[in-house]
């Protein structure tokens, strides 16, 4: 069951940063300022799915996975820390500042900075999930490995 859970709470995170984060390309790219602002105050909103799903989907792998040995497992245990700190220092703040800013009217260069780290971190912690989400996929049996893995 803990298993079941942690690849729900998982899939979850992986699912809310990706609409994260094609929404704020999109928005970006082709929409108005107004609407800039409804998806930075949407994805603010956003967090409050996020921020426990990725905490009990920490949680419950680092139970369920404690004394697993392979190498997916130990390769998903050293991808989480870079994830959880990716996350809670630079995606949660930028999304507060992108929020507040946008909120504020003002599309400065500072907006704009971490704006572009925002999108970085994001796609940064997408990738590292993805590859979790494959390797716990692997590790229950559910997939086979490639032909370069």
């Amino acid at each position: 069951m803990r298993s079941r859970l942690h690849a729900i709470a998982g899939i979850i995170g992986f699912l809310c940063i990706l609409t994260f984060w094609t929404s704020t390309a999109y928005s970006e790219l082709f929409t108005s300022h107004e609407t800039i602002t409804a998806v930075k105050a949407m994805i603010l909103r956003g967090m409050f799915i996020l921020v426990p799903a990725m905490a009990l989907a920490g949680g419950l792998g680092m139970s369920v996975g404690a004394k697993w040995k392979s190498p997916l497992a130990l390769a998903k245990k050293r991808r989480m820390p870079i994830i959880a700190f990716n996350g809670l220092c630079i995606l949660l703040p930028s999304a507060v500042f992108l929020a507040f800013k946008s909120g504020a009217g003002e599309f400065d260069r500072w907006f704009y900075a971490i704006q572009i780290l925002e999108l970085c971190a994001g796609a940064l912690n997408l990738s590292l999930m993805g590859l979790n989400i494959r390797d716990g996929l692997r590790m229950k049996g559910r997939i086979g490995k490639t032909k370069a893995g």
